[in-house]
C-alpha cells in the first residue's frame, strides 16, 4: 500500500520562530515555512515537518543524525555557530563532546526545543 509512496517525518517543537532561525540560520539547512509549520529540506531529499505544539515535551531519544566526513570540523563549526553539545553521564565523551565508544563518532546537541540531535562520522 505505502511502497511507492513518499513518506516523511516530523517531530513537535514548541517555538516555530525559534526552529525556523536554528534549522535555517545555525545549522543552514533550507526551510520553509507554510500553515504555521516548517518543512526542513534535508539533503537526499528528505524533507522533515517541524510543527508547534504548545505542551510539546522534547524527545529523550536522537531525533535527527547528520553523517559528516570530519566530526572534529563540524563539532567545531556548530560550536562556533553557539551550539552546545551535551554530555551524558551514561557516555564518555571527549573534551568537545566527541563520543568514541562503541559505534561511529557520534556527538549529541539539543535545538531550541530541546529535542536530541547529533552529528555523527560517516566510515571512512
Amino acid at each position: 500500500m505505502f511502497g511507492s509512496t513518499k513518506a516523511f517525518s516530523g517531530f513537535a517543537v514548541d517555538d516555530i520562530e525559534a526552529a525556523r532561525k536554528f534549522y535555517g540560520e545555525t545549522l543552514g539547512l533550507r526551510v520553509s515555512e507554510q500553515n504555521g509549520m516548517l518543512t526542513l529540506h534535508i539533503a537526499g531529499d528528505r524533507d522533515t515537518l517541524v510543527y508547534p505544539k504548545a505542551d510539546h515535551t522534547p524527545a529523550t531519544y536522537t531525533i535527527l543524525n547528520f553523517p559528516v566526513a570530519d566530526i572534529e570540523a563540524a563539532v567545531d563549526e556548530l560550536s562556533r555557530r553557539g551550539v552546545d553539545f551535551e554530555r551524558y553521564a551514561h557516555v564518555k565523551t571527549d573534551d568537545k563532546g566527541i563520543s568514541s565508544g562503541g559505534g561511529p563518532l557520534i556527538a549529541w546537541f539539543t535545538d531550541p526545543a530541546g529535542n536530541v540531535l547529533s552529528v555523527l562520522q560517516e566510515p571512512a
